[in-house]
């Protein structure tokens, strides 16, 4: 029997406070993060926040989630000041940007999801718009108001990517809870749009699996949310 691919999973953390889950700091997880891994075929594992374990965490993984989060990468990492709708969690993403740069480094199969992908963008060389509603009025809402398991717009696949041949199709509905975006993807190319330009899907051209999603497919809205999973795990298997 072929064992299940090690995917490791990045996870939030809390500062803790009486009457919390935890008077002391702890680490959070959405479970549908996990379960999308498993219906996929993946063993999860969640990944603490030691940027100086992250060569060795990697090293013992089959592929690699980064996942999203209420608030946003340290604008300094692309040349920008910090705006007042920035919200910062400097020891998660020291650690997500460790293990990321680690997977990359020796192509190990990675999906970014939402902040995720604002991760891959700004690992390889690209920007982020901090606030949408400032830079792009005229944007749709990208923090949807109705409930994160249904859809809140569109995207549209761009022909001939990886992410079209994943999906098999040239739209899809997605969810929406992000108040940044990605300006320029650096070397990584754009795979996907919303209605509105917003870039929503990037990827790694010649990588064994490298792609970002602004949206969150563990919530498996659309088939093609499931089909994501089942590539990853498919590019992890192969790896191994």
């Amino acid at each position: 029997m072929t064992a299940s691919p090690l995917i490791g999973v990045t996870l939030d953390i809390e500062p803790g406070a009486p009457g919390a889950f935890s008077r002391w700091p702890w680490y959070a997880l959405r479970r549908n993060y996990g379960d999308a891994i498993v219906r996929a075929g993946g063993l999860p594992v969640g990944l603490g926040h030691d940027p100086a374990q992250a060569e060795a965490l990697v090293a013992r993984l089959d592929g690699l989630v980064v996942t999203g989060g209420a608030f946003d990468l340290d604008p300094a990492l692309f040349g920008e000041n910090r705006h007042p709708k920035t919200t910062l969690k400097p020891g998660r993403s020291e650690a997500e940007m460790a293990l990321l740069q680690a997977a990359l480094k020796c192509d190990l199969p990675v999906l970014g999801i939402c902040g995720g992908m604002q991760l891959m963008a700004v690992a390889c060389g690209g920007s982020l718009i901090q606030h949408i509603p400032d830079a792009r009025p005229d944007a749709l809402l990208h923090e949807q108001p109705n409930p994160r398991d249904e859809a809140g717009h569109t995207v549209s696949v761009v022909a001939g990517s990886r992410l079209r041949a994943i999906a098999g199709r040239d739209e899809l509905a997605v969810n929406s809870s992000h108040h940044q975006a990605v300006r320029d993807p650096g070397t990584l190319e754009i795979c996907a749009r919303a209605p509105d330009g917003i870039i929503e899907a990037v990827e790694k051209h010649g990588a064994r699996f490298c792609i970002g999603v602004q949206w969150h497919p563990e919530f498996a809205i659309d088939p093609a949310d499931d089909r994501i999973f089942a590539a990853l795990i498919a590019a992890a298997q192969e790896r191994r």
